[in-house]
């Protein structure tokens, strides 16, 4: 059913305060009380602006489905963990087995929150462009897995190594293709695409295909933000190599060396380890890391932190990662 041409006006005019505003959660109550459900819709999955604030769960910690909003103070995006080529997996299976007055409740509660609330696609487990996917019609079937279960948007954690070391464009390409697709039918301001590469992607001259920075040149625009993860590397132990300049294995890929090469500042999400059982490298105690995310929001940046994964990954951690900076 179309909006009334009073409805469309009040929501055009909201959807354009509040993005000039630079809003980060969502409206409040009064502010939608005129509009219809449509209006609700689209103002309460526009999209979110940095710092993003994101937080992983895959795995079982006592609730069915996503905590209660109460636990993630300080974070300001929740992911579930994983939706794959064969279907819906561990976090993401749970949320289909709530039933949808069990799912509006959650997504109020997190809306009233500020809090958005997404599925993260592929993970470690999937390897797409090896196993012969079509990019095309798996973003068809996932944007409508996100639409059917009224989720704010997806995360694309594309792992398939093998297929970016060979060095023959094919990840790049897939990856484009795929994301044209999900923006196609997940439009932007209403809902969330993000990425997550891990840093080393992002080296330049090191990828034949051209690495992410191909997929950042070709469909950055349609991309909302990047979680990187800068663990599980060899590198990034220190401010220095996660900050300022990484180390010789994977040039010019740290925060502010992305940054520099291009990649907007808002777009670039830090992602660490909640703690070292969840990484094999890269680990820094969030004390420590919140002096690194000091040092570079001092120089421009300003993404915001990543986090793998709840329930480690607290409303106390990001608090302390956070500190007086954001």
């Amino acid at each position: 059913m179309s909006l009334s041409f009073k409805h469309l006006v009040a929501s055009v005019t909201l959807f354009f305060a509040l993005y000039l505003s630079g809003v980060q959660s969502a409206p409040a109550a009064s502010s939608v009380d005129g509009l219809d459900h449509q209006a609700r819709s689209i103002l309460t999955r526009s999209g979110q602006g940095a710092p993003h604030f994101v937080v992983y769960a895959d795995k079982w910690s006592g609730t069915a489905g996503p905590p209660p909003a109460s636990e993630l103070n300080g974070w300001n995006v929740f992911i579930l963990s994983f939706l794959l080529l064969e279907g819906a997996s561990d976090k993401a299976q749970e949320w289909t087995q709530l039933s949808d007055s069990q799912r509006s409740s959650i997504k109020a509660q997190y809306a009233a929150a500020g809090i958005k609330l997404m599925v993260s696609a592929f993970g470690s487990t999937d390897i797409p462009t090896t196993a012969g996917s079509d990019p095309v019609a798996t973003a068809n079937k996932m944007a409508s897995w996100v639409k059917q279960y009224q989720l704010d948007g997806i995360d694309v954690d594309y792992e398939d190594f093998g297929a970016f070391e060979a060095g023959d464009g094919r990840a790049e390409q897939w990856l484009i293709s795929f994301t044209q697709t999900l923006r196609s039918h997940l439009p932007s301001g209403q809902y969330i695409i993000s990425h997550a590469p891990v840093a080393p992607w992002f080296a330049p001259g090191r990828w034949n295909g051209g690495g992410y920075r191909k997929v950042h040149n070709a469909v950055g625009g349609l991309i909302d933000w990047y979680n990187v993860q800068f663990y599980n590397q060899d590198d990034y132990s220190t401010c220095q190599s996660l900050i300022h300049q990484s180390g010789s294995n994977w040039p010019q890929t740290s925060v502010l060396q992305l940054v520099n090469s291009g990649i907007p500042a808002n777009k670039v999400v830090l992602g660490k380890p909640a703690n070292g059982a969840d990484a094999s490298n890269g680990y820094i105690p969030p004390s420590t890391l919140a002096g690194c995310v000091s040092q570079a929001t001092s120089q421009g940046w300003n993404g915001g932190v990543m986090a793998w994964e709840f329930p480690e990954a607290s409303s106390s951690w990001i608090h302390t990662v956070r500190g007086s900076t954001f």
